[in-house]
């Protein structure tokens, strides 16, 4: 199995190839390998997976956010955190029941268009 490292890009694919527990198990090894102390290692796994696979499956939103944040200081790890919260923001509002547009996708694609390497910075 290949190993997985959020520095660098995966082989898109490679990784679409994988099941989805495989790449879950790439990402908790990444970190386990690294000793990345995690309160919710199978939560933030599964966040790395989806934006992985939006890069991978090449959404234009979530391509053009990497190369933005990169291009404004973030390493690559970085940036999929960033891009991860407001992924869980879009989460929590769709369980929330907060539909602000016809398709559930648009606020998301729209927030990711408006995220900058400061603004992750400062939400803390």
């Amino acid at each position: 199995m290949p190993t997985y490292e959020p520095s660098k890009k995966p082989n898109a694919e490679e990784w679409l190839a994988l099941d989805e527990s495989e790449r879950l198990d790439l990402v908790r090894d990444f970190h386990h390998r690294e000793k990345i102390r995690l309160p919710k290692p199978d939560a933030h796994a599964v966040v790395h997976v989806i934006i992985e696979n939006q890069l991978a499956e090449g959404l234009p939103a979530a391509t053009a956010t990497l190369a933005r944040l990169q291009s404004e200081g973030l390493d690559r790890h970085e940036a999929l955190h960033a891009m991860g919260s407001v992924l869980l923001e879009h989460m929590r509002n769709l369980m929330n029941g907060s539909r602000s547009a016809p398709d559930p996708n648009e606020p998301y694609l729209a927030a990711l268009e408006q995220l900058t390497a400061d603004s992750w910075r400062r939400s803390g």
